[in-house]
């Protein structure tokens, strides 16, 4: 809702669940209107698994709010700009930053530029979604 701008209902039937549902799930990041609309906040505190890279490969972490998941993307969205054209500049803006887990342990976003051309000529860095597998 917050990113393409479209209603509850438009967005529960994107994701094929009841408007009721997410209401219900996503209660914290969502503010009623005067008009009795629901929007999303600009921001919000909602338990996500999303995979971070680390000096030994991706791992799984459980974060919180939006954004902590912002900043990973952007993060990722550099790495691999880096890692298909060489241009590390993106890659610049993250050094000494971290991204901090549910359990409050930051993990620093790795900016070893020998590190992670090992992990991306293995393969280890390839890219399908930011969020981790939950099955």
């Amino acid at each position: 809702m917050r990113r393409e701008k479209v209603s509850l209902t438009q967005a529960s039937r994107d994701a094929g669940i009841s408007p009721r549902t997410v209401t219900r799930w996503g209660k914290t990041a969502l503010q009623k209107q005067k008009n009795g609309k629901y929007a999303a906040k600009k921001s919000d505190s909602l338990l996500r698994l999303v995979m971070i890279p680390t000096p030994d490969g991706k791992r799984d972490i459980a974060v919180r709010g939006s954004k902590q998941v912002t900043l990973l993307a952007e993060y990722w969205n550099a790495l691999h700009r880096y890692l298909q054209t060489g241009d590390a500049s993106r890659l610049k803006k993250f050094q000494g930053k971290y991204i901090r887990d549910a359990n409050g342990v930051d993990i620093p976003l790795s900016v070893d530029l020998s590190a992670l051309n090992r992990l991306g000529s293995a393969g280890v860095l390839s890219f399908e979604s930011l969020y981790a597998r939950t099955t």
